[in-house]
């Protein structure tokens, strides 16, 4: 008997793993691990979207002949126990790029399965590429991965149903509530489909703005998180699309530019794992000394530090799970320059926040944003001058800070600017009703630039940034976009599925 272990991949499209163990029996597993939703950077709202998903690929594997198995537990003695009772000859998985704690429970199944004498089968869905030390043709290889065949599954045979286990509640580490997608392949595809068919027209020109962002993007970043899409299919879909008629052309290669980025991140999580606890470039170990100010930190992350367009942007995130890309950026800019906070204890609180939470790009660009990889432009974003160009009237503002819901368009970008009458006529006074601003946003980013130029100069960071650059830089411009192909894999050549 075959187990196939589902992680980061929960769906039965275009998965190896599960293709490849079908030539025999097979038990499909998911363990939801209890300890694993106590770390810091997870959260309520992903195991929302976690269950949903969990549903819709329990009745994808019905609909094939062999129920999904889901126990609550160590995932370690869970498969060990199915070793020993099951008679499991061999595991079969996808690898998975994800944060410390399950980096170390992988280490841990590993040495069991070794002392048991069962192989572990692990597979690629991403571009990640494992063991890389340089990016030489990492482009190109990513491109043969997607134009690759995809790997259906047909009818399954096993054990039958077992163990369904799916509480709706377990301990957390952030409990806040939120109104997220829905999770699962069906939902994802969905997603995809309508962007494909009509949101994704305005991609390139409304992706940047609040207002526009949550209808003009994908929205299918959470899917290709939990892998209830197959990126591969996506990236076959996406060009398919785009062949047969490109009058939106520039929001699909926008689109399939993201998709490499996905992996391209990714990639340096992998090579890098430490990049989850400490600066990239080493030499930014000592930029910031202090520790995390919590009340800081706290005003931020709950949108009550005074900058209303900033605000309104985290405060949309704690009740949706999700944020445009221009905005994310933004307020990490913000807490690591304006603010000068450590980016570690900010990361994992966006994480917390964010359904589609991927650990590879989160880290890769909370760092990024946050000036420590030594080899990008540090870019210090005006708060003041996004909300004008990305809020002109205020609207998105007036959504989610009702404070100022009185304000006009002149003044509500800042309020503290405007006199002591029309703050009163707007409703209320500054500190009364919204809080004064957390800091003057353009002294502290001069600040800012002094104490950046300052350790800059103060240090010799050249040897490292280069070596960074080695280890995680683009060695080639991006490779022609190959012609995919509706091929499957020639040994598992059945029905596309789902």
């Amino acid at each position: 008997m075959n187990l196939v272990w589902f992680k980061r991949d929960l769906r039965c499209d275009d998965h190896e793993p599960l293709a490849r163990a079908s030539q025999g029996p097979v038990l499909p597993l998911y363990v939801i691990e209890p300890e694993y939703w106590l770390q810091p950077d997870t959260s309520q709202r992903q195991y929302r979207f976690l269950l949903d998903s969990l549903s819709d690929l329990a009745g994808q594997l019905a609909a094939r002949g062999q129920p999904l198995w889901v126990r609550v537990g160590d995932a370690v003695s869970i498969i060990d126990e199915l070793i020993r009772t099951q008679g499991i000859e061999a595991v079969y998985s996808h690898e998975e790029t994800g944060n410390g704690w399950t980096f170390a429970r992988d280490r841990a199944l590993a040495g069991v399965l070794r002392q048991r004498g069962v192989p572990w089968h692990e597979y690629r869905q991403h571009g990640v590429v494992r063991g890389l030390r340089q990016r030489i043709n990492w482009a190109s290889q990513w491109e043969a991965l997607m134009a690759a065949p995809h790997w259906p599954v047909g009818d399954l045979r096993g054990p039958g149903a077992g163990p369904l286990e799916m509480p709706p509640d377990l301990p957390m580490s952030d409990t806040t509530p939120s109104r997220v997608q829905r999770g699962g392949s069906a939902a994802g595809q969905r997603a995809l489909d309508g962007f494909l068919a009509e949101r994704g027209r305005e991609y390139t020109t409304a992706m940047s703005s609040p207002l526009s962002a949550g209808r003009a993007c994908s929205r299918i970043s959470p899917h290709l998180a939990l892998g209830t899409l197959s990126l591969r299919r996506t990236v076959y879909q996406l060009r398919r699309t785009e062949a047969a008629d490109n009058t939106w052309a520039r929001s699909y290669r926008s689109l399939d530019k993201r998709l490499h980025w996905h992996c391209h991140f990714m990639q340096k999580l992998e090579s890098e794992p430490r990049m989850e606890y400490e600066p990239l470039h080493r030499g930014f170990m000592d930029l910031k000394p202090d520790p995390t100010d919590p009340v800081v930190l706290q005003r931020w992350i709950d949108g009550e530090t005074g900058w209303p367009f900033v605000d309104a942007c985290m405060r949309s995130l704690a009740a949706t799970g999700w944020m445009n890309f221009r905005m994310r950026a933004m307020v990490v800019a913000l807490n690591a320059y304006h603010l000068w906070q450590p980016w570690q204890a900010a990361a994992h609180k966006l994480a917390q926040r964010f359904v589609d939470y991927e650990p590879g790009i989160h880290y890769s660009q909370i760092q990024m944003q946050s000036g420590t990889t030594g080899i990008n432009v540090n870019r210090m974003y005006n708060p003041i001058k996004q909300s004008r160009d990305q809020d002109p009237e205020g609207e998105f503002i007036r959504r989610w800070v009702p404070e100022l819901a009185g304000y006009n368009s002149t003044w509500i970008h800042e309020p503290w600017k405007a006199p002591a009458n029309i703050q009163r006529a707007s409703g209320g006074r500054l500190g009364e009703v919204y809080p004064e601003p957390i800091a003057d946003p353009v002294q502290s980013a001069r600040q800012a630039r002094d104490k950046m130029r300052a350790y800059l100069h103060a240090h010799d960071l050249a040897q490292e940034a280069q070596r960074v650059l080695a280890t995680h830089g683009s060695k080639m411009k991006q490779p022609r976009r190959r012609a995919v192909s509706p091929a499957v894999a020639p040994q598992q050549a059945m029905d596309f599925g789902d």
